[in-house]
């Protein structure tokens, strides 16, 4: 192939994996509706992959937790929640910490729900946690009639429902699709 039919494929691949211009910003203001699901990764953590061999649930110290730099982005994730008026209807969290605390830091409360805690080093409960997120988005889709539903949790979780793999702090906005499908609308970086 040609230097140049080489060059202009490539530019058109790139244009169409490009978001159009103003694609955000019309997410933002659809979000403004309600009637979403934001799925949110944990803020930035220490670095690491996983957690530490040994690591407990239900204690902090012994897992990878948030940096002062994530502390700081999930702040900036709920102000920016708010300057764009986006309503917020439920919060449910991973019970690892870092997902709390990007969710206690960012809308003040969350609850904690098993099927969106980490199956990074349990892989086979995957399938039950994905189908039981879907589930859920459905019910809350038919129940919730004003503001949004927020879940914050990880990455494997996020690559589960959506099949991407997002940065931490990152958002993908989703709807429910009949009984337990969803359908992904777009993605969103809260912080500047």
């Amino acid at each position: 192939m040609k230097k140049g039919r080489r060059r202009l494929l490539f530019g058109a691949c790139a244009a169409m994996l490009a978001p159009r211009a103003g694609a955000a910003e019309d997410l933002w203001t659809q979000l403004g509706r309600g009637g979403f699901t934001l799925l949110v990764r944990h803020a930035s953590t220490l670095p690491g992959l996983g957690d530490p061999p040994g690591f407990k649930v239900d204690d902090c110290s012994t897992q990878r937790n948030l940096s002062p730099q994530g502390r700081e982005e999930a702040a900036r994730l709920g102000e920016r929640i708010r300057r764009e008026r986006v309503p917020i209807a439920r919060v449910y969290t991973s019970p690892w910490c870092r997902c709390r605390d990007t969710a206690t830091i960012a809308f003040g409360k969350a609850d904690d729900w098993e099927p969106l805690s980490s199956f990074f080093d349990y892989p086979d409960r995957e399938p039950d946690y994905t189908e039981r997120v879907k589930k859920r988005i459905a019910d809350l889709s038919r129940r919730v009639t004003r503001g949004n539903v927020v879940m914050v949790t990880h990455n494997v979780n996020i690559a589960a429902l959506t099949k991407l793999s997002v940065a931490q702090g990152e958002m993908v906005v989703v709807e429910a699709q009949g009984c337990c499908g969803i359908r992904t609308l777009g993605r969103l970086l809260a912080l500047p």
